[in-house]
């Protein structure tokens, strides 16, 4: 049975996993800034603590996926792990700010407004807490003062997306945007610009509310006709987008960014085209096991200077059932 995500504004961090008895070690004398490596790795007495915090929204499963990954690394590290979220950017920086008081050994943030991040982060530098980025904010992640990041880059993903509907035909695209103002997702729709050879326009919906969402996208299918592809940005919106395209009367096809174990049926069945693959419990498990590296035998993924990159990959009906019983276990 999978377990339901923590309430948004949880008080403090409830641990999650208490996983595995392994020796660990102390945050004593580790540099948040990843240029004193000699300090990670000082024996203690006590379990490694590590605090998830993203800017996922309440009920969004892709965030599931994002943590049953960082809990299978916390498992093998034997790490103490806590996981908390919140969709608006000050409440997001306030639960780092918990996250600094509680004094963890390690932090791994989302980067889905950079500026609201900044001030937190370095806060957790001058208390010698290590941070690393995941998921959003691959422009953002070294001037915001991250020690590593793991993810997908939005502008290469979108760009490859807009080469891939220039294989398929298609001629005007329609990308919906869940969260105005999300760097990622802006990216995405952007780079789809920038190769795709048709006319492309962005949607902007409120992600909260899927009726809401079915309801914007069958609007402008209704008033543009000419619209012959939907682009979604989320699993959970390309289901609402393949909904809304037979209340429409429309003859477009919806592909996603994107996957889950419901996006891998509708892509099997023909009703979505395909899927972009940034591998979120990757991300999850890469960025719990990069703190536990950094503090044990200070390894820095990239050198610091680079991302490591976990998509785009795209699942069609070609290769999809290859990955769709993964999907199935909530791991892709």
């Amino acid at each position: 049975m999978k377990t339901p995500p923590p309430p948004l504004r949880s008080p403090g961090f409830a641990r999650v996993a208490a996983l595995t008895a392994a020796v660990c070690l102390l945050a004593a004398g580790c540099s948040g800034s990843g240029d004193d490596a000699s300090a990670a790795g000082k024996a203690g007495d006590g379990r490694t603590t590590v605090a998830l915090v993203t800017h996922g929204g309440k009920g969004d499963a892709f965030w599931d996926l994002v943590r049953k990954g960082a809990e299978a690394a916390a498992a093998k590290d034997g790490i103490d792990l806590s996981y908390a979220n919140d969709s608006d950017p000050a409440g997001q920086a306030e639960l780092v700010r918990d996250a600094v008081r509680e004094k963890v050994d390690g932090i791994a943030v989302t980067l889905a407004k950079p500026q609201a991040m900044r001030g937190p982060v370095a806060e957790a530098r001058a208390a010698g807490i290590p941070v690393v980025g995941l998921n959003s904010g691959i422009g953002a992640w070294r001037s915001t003062g991250l020690l590593e990041y793991f993810g997908q880059d939005e502008s290469v993903a979108g760009r490859a997306v807009g080469e891939k509907l220039n294989g398929l035909k298609a001629k005007h695209a329609l990308c919906v945007i869940h969260e105005r103002g999300n760097v990622a997702l802006e990216a995405r729709c952007a780079g789809v610009k920038k190769t795709f050879g048709g006319d492309t326009e962005n949607l902007y919906v409120e992600g909260t509310d899927l009726d809401k969402v079915n309801a914007s996208i069958v609007t402008e299918l209704r008033q543009d006709p000419t619209i012959d592809e939907v682009v979604t940005l989320g699993a959970q919106f390309s289901l609402s987008a393949v909904k809304a395209v037979k209340e429409a009367g429309s003859k477009a096809h919806v592909a996603t960014f994107d996957l889950n174990k419901d996006v891998a049926a509708a892509v099997k069945s023909g009703n979505v085209q395909f899927a972009v693959d940034q591998q979120p419990y990757l991300q999850g498990y890469l960025a719990v096991d990069a703190l536990w590296l950094y503090r044990t035998n200070g390894n820095i993924s990239g050198g610091g200077v680079a991302p490591v990159l976990t998509g785009p990959a795209f699942v069609t009906r070609t290769n999809v059932d290859k990955v769709a019983a993964l999907a199935a276990n909530g791991t892709r």
